[in-house]
């Protein structure tokens, strides 16, 4: 009998050990996307339901997004801004990055370890903290309202990420790579761009894809260095998004506006998620 029991309790040990990684990352999931679910769900409410917590749309509705769209928002023109930011900045941090991190990780000379301490270090300042003298800067060279304003900053914010990852990445890739190709007659830039370049494309596009996401997302300089309707991006026109009476919270609108701006990266990310996931765990440590 004793033998018996202790056979189901092992049993039922085993059972929990193999569920409760999987109850786990289930509980993870559920918390990350509830938020982005309740967003997608008020988004499909009546304007006049929007408070309603009930857990879908009573009746669904297309209003919310309609309105987002709507002439005098200027939501079209904010996103078309967010795109020529986020894009110049990812473009700009891919030909700095990529040329900065094969130099630090070919080459050797004096305070290279120093040269990426101090890279990453600046990752760490908060943006907030640089937004008074960049709007003095920008305002002593008439940059204020104009998309350099919005693209220098990000591209500061962007580059010591991109440097590190790239950095590591081709840290990992044999120099003899190279050593063959110049052999077969390349001189080192053409092996660079013809060996070297595309067997990085995957720590490249990861790279790529953070600086959009990142770009894309920026808040604090959109919304410190621009004042005119005309030039400002996604993230600073949902916040400024007002009631039919001026005055009221258009939380379905708003939450219609994230879903727009969201849904786009969620699903290049969901196509892309190999490449992503390839590039990280090249450029990571093993």
């Amino acid at each position: 009998m004793t033998t018996h029991a202790s056979a189901r309790g092992d049993q039922r040990e085993a059972v929990w050990k193999r569920w409760l990684p999987h109850l786990g990352i289930v509980g993870i999931v559920a918390f990350c996307l509830a938020p982005f679910y309740w967003m997608v769900i008020t988004a499909f409410r009546r304007p006049s339901d929007q408070y309603d917590t009930f857990p879908v749309p009573r009746i669904w509705s297309v209003d919310n997004f309609l309105a987002v769209f709507a002439p005098d928002t200027g939501f079209g023109r904010a996103l078309a801004n967010s795109l020529v930011v986020a894009g110049v900045t990812t473009v700009l941090t891919l030909i700095v990055g990529i040329s900065t991190a094969y130099a630090l990780a070919r080459l050797d000379f004096r305070g290279k370890n120093l040269v990426m301490a101090l890279i990453i270090a600046c990752s760490m300042f908060p943006g907030i903290s640089l937004v008074v003298p960049l709007l003095k800067l920008f305002t002593s060279i008439g940059w204020i309202n104009t998309y350099q304003a919005m693209i220098t900053p990000s591209l500061s914010f962007a580059l010591p990420l991109a440097v590190w990852n790239l950095t590591m990445f081709f840290r990992q890739m044999p120099v003899e790579l190279e050593q063959a190709a110049m052999i077969d007659g390349c001189t080192p830039g053409q092996a660079f761009r013809k060996v070297i370049l595309p067997l990085a494309a995957p720590g490249v596009f990861t790279t790529a894809i953070l600086t959009f996401i990142m770009a894309w997302n920026e808040f604090i300089i959109a919304l410190s260095m621009v004042n005119e309707k005309e030039m400002q991006t996604v993230t600073v026109a949902i916040s400024k998004f007002t009631g039919s009476q001026g005055f009221e919270q258009p939380f379905g609108t708003q939450m219609a506006a994230g879903v727009v701006v969201t849904v786009p990266l969620v699903i290049a990310v969901l196509i892309f998620q190999r490449r992503i996931v390839a590039g990280l765990t090249a450029g990571g440590v093993k």
